[in-house]
Parts: C-alpha cells; sequence; structure tokens
C-alpha cells in the first residue's frame, strides 16, 4: 500500500499504532528502572511513576502492582486488538515516521517554549536560567537521568495527558455540555497548571521559582495540545526525546 500523508495524520493517533509506538518506551524505562533500583520502588523513578504505583499500593497492597501491570499492559493491548479489528493490519512502515515526527518536536520544543515564556515574562528574561533552574535538583547520574527521561515520557504522559486531559474533556463534553474545542481548551490548560506544580512536590521536586514554572506550563499546554491532536505515542516519545536532548545540555 503506498504511502498516504493524509492517512498517516489520520491514523498514527489511533491505538493501533500510538499504543503499540510507545510500548517499548515503557518496556524500556521499566528495565532501566528496576536495574538500578534493584526493584525497588523507593529508588530514583520518574514522580508520575512512583505516585501511580503507590496509588495501586495503598488500595491493593503487594497485589497493588500486579493490577497495576495488567490494567497498563492489559488495558492497552486490548485496545490495540480491538482497533486492529475495526481498522485493519498495521503499516510498520508507520513507525519511522512517528519517530521523526517525535525527534523533530522534541527539537522544537524548547525553543517554543523558552520563546512563549520570554514574551509572558519579558521583564524577567531567560539569561539561560530556565534551563538552569529545570535541572536545579538533585544532581543524576548519566543512566539515572536517561530512566528519568523516558519514565517522564511514558508517566508523566500517561498522567498528566491520558488521564487528566481525557478525564477533563470527558468532563467538559459530558457533564457540563461544552464544545469539543472548548472541552479541550479547558482541559489543555488545567492539565498545564497541574503538570507545572508536579514538579515542584515530593523530595525530587524543584525549588518554586516564577520563570521555571511558566516554563513548565507553556510546556504541559504544548505537550497537552500536541497529545489532543497526534496522540498519546507521539506525545510520550516526544517528551521522553525532549528530556534527553535537555539533560546533554
Amino acid at each position: 500500500m503506498s504511502f498516504s500523508l493524509a492517512r498517516y495524520w489520520r491514523d498514527a493517533r489511533a491505538p493501533r499504532y500510538s499504543l503499540s509506538f510507545a510500548f517499548p518506551l515503557l518496556v524500556l524505562y521499566e528495565l532501566l528502572a528496576f536495574t538500578l533500583s534493584h526493584g525497588e520502588l523507593t529508588g530514583v523513578r520518574s514522580g508520575a511513576d512512583v505516585l501511580l504505583k503507590s496509588l495501586f499500593l495503598m488500595l491493593g497492597g503487594p497485589d497493588g502492582l500486579v493490577v497495576f501491570g495488567l490494567l497498563l499492559v492489559g488495558g492497552g493491548a486490548a485496545l490495540v486488538w480491538r482497533d486492529r479489528r475495526r481498522a485493519g493490519p498495521i503499516e510498520l512502515g508507520y513507525f519511522p515516521w512517528m519517530m521523526l515526527e517525535s525527534g523533530v518536536y522534541a527539537v522544537l520544543f524548547g525553543g517554543v517554549a523558552a520563546t512563549i515564556t520570554l514574551l509572558l515574562l519579558p521583564r524577567l528574561g531567560l539569561a539561560g536560567s530556565i534551563g538552569a533552574g529545570l535541572q536545579a535538583g538533585i544532581v543524576l547520574g548519566p543512566a539515572s537521568q536517561l530512566m528519568v527521561s523516558l519514565g517522564a515520557g511514558i508517566y508523566e504522559e500517561l498522567l498528566f495527558r491520558v488521564i487528566l486531559v481525557s478525564g477533563l474533556i470527558w468532563l467538559g463534553t459530558e457533564l457540563f455540555r461544552w464544545r469539543r474545542n472548548a472541552a479541550s481548551l479547558f482541559a489543555v490548560g488545567l492539565a498545564a497548571l497541574v503538570f507545572s506544580a508536579f514538579h515542584y512536590v515530593g523530595p525530587y521536586g524543584d525549588h518554586l521559582d516564577l520563570r521555571s514554572f511558566v516554563f513548565r506550563f507553556v510546556a504541559g499546554v504544548l505537550f497537552s495540545g500536541l497529545y489532543v491532536l497526534r496522540g498519546f505515542g507521539i506525545t510520550a516519545w516526544t517528551h521522553a526525546l525532549y528530556d534527553v536532548l535537555l539533560a546533554l545540555r
């Protein structure tokens, strides 16, 4: 079947592509996290990962993690299978394009977010302090930093986009009877605020700084908007690759 840009743009956000594309990111993160923390949840991990798994541990005890894994992997597999039955086989040729798309967004997002932040806070200026502020917390080794970056891509996008943005859109359309676009704008803005605030909570949270908070809010808007337009898989890889690039600077 010949490649169609219009079909790719439509299908890449469907579960059979989006979730399949995100799965290797989940595997890479979990392997690194298990290796570096020796299987302990209390080791250095993505904050969103710890939050979600701790919730299941609190509700279900030791079996909570099993339930979490079944819901995450089994639920995703079920969505891929259902979408594949409905729409036909998966075209493997889409995945390199999805990785290229994610890489382009990852390269562009930092500059776009910094520019918008500068426009919102012209008197403060950037002066290179945004990047420094984003990494002002605990200093991690290269392997741990890679692990946390991959975890941010998979678990922060799961928490703040799949759960929060999707939930807020449902709330807006079903409860408040807003139009889809209005509900999406509401969800993107509120989820971005929560996403930014999340980075200043907990023992590994950064020191609260207005410039970094606004920068993260703007980044949250970009990631949430990307999720609405391009789906979970591309957004997760964009976030992970962006964090890796940030760590390399």
